[in-house]
């Protein structure tokens, strides 16, 4: 083969693609049709790659970073926000799996426990409670070079953490996919248009040149992650990219029919008798195109309520025929707040409404908040609101 230079720029970057055919082996230089393949192959290779730092929002530079920080031994903590989800949990053992295959050591440390139906994932045992194991925890946060935060944005996300946590000297890297993202982290990865965390983990991983690493354990993790956040490919986050890294996951051993009914299919009778309670509670608000639901402590009670167990419930206001704004809210009278989920339809941004009004934020379509108000006097003002947001919610 005459050598030759092939050559290609990357538009929104300065990287491009250079390939000296005289540097190539022996086997691919003098075979054409070998090289025509490998080049095939290494350009979409590249491809792919430039084009997910651009458009993924990690910049270039931050995974030069995290390849050198990584090249050496490193003591890892990874933390996933207070009242972990199926996404923070996911992408915390995927990525704590990941780290330790490369050698470093690492600990999940939760702010606090998580719902039953997430006990099945690989590494689950593993997890340090805060509130369970808080001399282990603080050992391994004391102790961290390196402290990974994922699926949240801000240090107050992780409640009585945060205190010990701001105070660590440890390089810290952020993954997350919700809006305004703080500033405390050295490395910051987030794109409020990706479907979950988990995803972006994958990504993650895929940037630093790893996909091969990604075994059956981090599959099945990543995968319960993106089920969970994307409420099983329903929302609009969920992209033909979302899909193509799911099947990838699959291929490399996620069980997804086990995951999907590990997570759905375990109700226990006094979930289903709870949500029961919620479904009769729910006062739905035609004019404002609006439903929401209470559930008192007393009536938690009553139905032996246990962490998760409301999971998705906010989701069925918006089941209902012309419904785009959906509520829900729990009273907690051990923390002595009223938790509340809030999701919507189209362009009204829950984010914005849980940010101006209950101490809360999140996503476009799913935010969530809180009030120190009695749960009367909380939907009492959620209902005093909803006339400054009448043409928004029935445009």
């Amino acid at each position: 083969m005459t050598p030759l230079v092939y050559q290609e720029n990357y538009p929104h970057s300065s990287l491009k693609l250079v390939v000296h055919t005289s540097k190539l082996p022996e086997h691919l230089s003098k075979n054409t049709e070998s090289f025509v393949e490998y080049l095939i192959n290494l350009r979409n290779w590249f491809t792919s790659f430039v084009l997910n730092c651009i458009f993924a929002r990690m910049k270039i530079e931050d995974i030069q970073k995290v390849k050198k920080l990584l090249s050496d031994p490193q003591k890892i903590v990874i933390i996933p926000h207070k009242n972990p989800d199926g996404d923070a949990i996911g992408s915390c053992l995927g990525l704590h799996h990941y780290v330790t295959s490369l050698g470093h050591q690492s600990a999940v440390v939760s702010p606090n426990d998580y719902p039953d139906f997430l006990k099945w994932m690989p590494g689950t045992d593993t997890i340090l409670n805060f509130e369970k194991k808080n001399s282990e925890a603080l050992q391994a946060i004391n102790e961290a070079t390196v402290i990974f935060t994922l699926d949240f944005n801000d240090l107050g996300r992780i409640g009585q953490m945060q205190e010990v946590v701001s105070a660590s000297k440890a390089t810290f890297i952020m993954i997350d996919h919700h809006q305004s993202p703080d500033s405390y982290a050295a490395i910051t990865y987030s794109d409020v248009n990706m479907s979950s965390t988990c995803q972006m983990v994958y990504n993650f991983i895929r940037f630093l040149g790893d996909t091969d690493k990604i075994n059956a354990e981090i599959s099945n993790c990543i995968y319960a992650g993106i089920v969970t956040d994307t409420g099983s490919f329903k929302y609009s986050s969920t992209t033909g990219e979302t899909h193509r890294v799911v099947a990838d996951l699959i291929d490399k051993g996620a069980r997804n029919t086990e995951i999907h009914n590990s997570i759905y299919d375990t109700n226990t009778p006094g979930r289903l008798h709870l949500l029961g309670c919620a479904l009769k509670n729910m006062v739905i608000l035609q004019d404002y195109k609006t439903a929401y639901i209470t559930l008192s402590q007393e009536e938690l009670d009553t139905n032996h309520f246990k962490k998760g167990d409301t999971e998705g419930f906010v989701n069925y206001g918006l089941t209902l025929k012309d419904i785009r704004f959906a509520i829900i809210f729990i009273e907690n009278r051990d923390e002595g707040i009223v938790k509340i989920s809030f999701r919507s339809e189209g362009d009204f941004s829950v984010n914005e409404f849980a940010r101006n009004h209950f101490d809360g934020g999140g996503h476009t379509n799913a935010a969530g908040g809180k009030s120190n108000r009695s749960l009367q006097e909380t939907t009492e003002y959620f209902l005093s609101l909803l006339d400054s947001y009448k043409e928004q919610l029935i445009a």
